[in-house]
């Protein structure tokens, strides 16, 4: 591909993020190594241990800040890393909340952009902390992304001044190492029917629904098994409700085969109680998996009529779904169908770097057209 230049010279961005594992910090990665392939200079700004996983950035250059947090120390290191960032690069590209407010706030004068990744799932006690903080960081971005159609309306009542809608696409998945025999036998699944779940182990993904449901199999040798590719803290939980209820349901820990995963899997179960453009419901579409999923935030607008969507917080309703579909055939050859047409609308990994390109280049010309 060819490089990537402004009026006056070749784009450098900043990509500025807080603490983040799952599918932001994956995003960032892969976006910081795409437009690095495109000639454009990139620094990424964020915590250590988040910047450690990021995976192999090769030559991009980082900047270990502890952005997000709030302590004295903290908002003295990140403002140095900040100010340093914001010296060599044309655009800043926050993602996030935290990350966004950490860029208004110390280096105001930059051109700037904020992706929001996600809504507010804590109770009452932190809402309205959690609104003044949306209410900051809408009002002092030059444009704001937003992940999903809800977000898009939350940066409107919070006084964003640009708003577009951008999409998070999953980046693309390499092809399976093993044959799908071979991971099912591995997994105790030679059998039967196996619903693949991936995800951290966190309350929003609510697993426990999952292995709720899951329980209605326990006595039933032949019945589906359940196998979740993540970690994260509700490990411990998870397990204890699992050897408390006997679900036929396995922990498998954070995974590097997920492409294997996805071929051994008859079905892939998202229970989750929010998501924006969630990367497993792409994955599962692309890979020809029917997927039941719950209706919240982006993922109707997302999946459409290629899956099959449930309440949130039902168990019994996401049993009766994943059942439906594994006992129906023409039902399975018929969202396989849909979910791969489904994908074919999406906007692909590439189309989406050049539209943040383009973004970048028209802040570039109007909030900085001297350089």
């Amino acid at each position: 591909m060819s490089e990537v230049s402004g009026a006056d010279g070749r784009l450098t961005v900043g990509l500025v993020l807080a603490e983040a594992v799952g599918g932001i910090g994956r995003h960032v990665g892969w976006l910081a190594r795409g437009l690095a392939s495109r000639g454009i200079d990139v620094t990424v700004c964020g915590p250590q241990p988040t910047l450690a996983g990021l995976g192999g950035l090769g030559p991009i250059r980082t900047l270990a800040a502890p952005i997000g947090r709030f302590s004295p120390v903290g908002l003295t290191r990140s403002r140095a890393a900040l100010l340093r960032a914001a010296g060599s690069v044309d655009v800043l590209h926050a993602h996030g909340l935290r990350a966004g407010a950490a860029v208004a706030t110390f280096v105001p004068a930059a051109p700037r952009a904020v992706t929001w990744h996600n809504a507010w799932l804590g109770g009452a006690p932190g809402r309205f902390a959690h609104r003044r903080l949306a209410g900051y960081v809408a009002r002092h971005s030059d444009m704001t992304l937003a992940a999903s159609p809800d977000l898009a309306e939350a940066a409107r009542q919070a006084g964003a001044k640009q708003i577009r809608s951008t999409f998070i696409a999953a980046p693309p998945l390499g092809p399976p190492a093993r044959a799908r025999s071979e991971v099912r036998t591995s997994l105790g699944a030679a059998t039967r029917p196996l619903v693949l779940a991936i995800g951290r182990l966190q309350a929003q993904k609510r697993f426990d629904v999952l292995v709720a449901a899951a329980a209605g199999w326990a006595d039933d040798p032949a019945g589906p098994m359940v196998a979740i590719a993540g970690d994260g803290p509700d490990r411990a939980s998870l397990a204890a409700q699992i050897a408390t209820t006997g679900a036929p349901v396995l922990l498998l820990g954070a995974r590097d085969d997920i492409p294997d995963l996805l071929a051994a899997a008859d079905l892939v179960a998202l229970p989750s109680r929010w998501e924006a453009r969630a990367l497993v419901a792409q994955e599962a579409l692309r890979s020809g998996v029917p997927l039941v999923t719950t209706a919240v935030g982006g993922l109707p607008d997302l999946v459409g009529p290629a899956a099959v969507t449930v309440a949130e917080g039902d168990p019994t309703g996401l049993r009766a779904a994943i059942e439906q579909v594994l006992g129906n055939g023409e039902l399975r050859d018929r969202l396989i169908a849909a979910g791969r047409a489904r994908a074919q609308t999406w906007p692909s990994p590439d189309r989406m770097i050049d539209e943040l390109i383009e973004i970048y280049l028209d802040l570039k010309r109007t909030l900085r057209p001297g350089l």
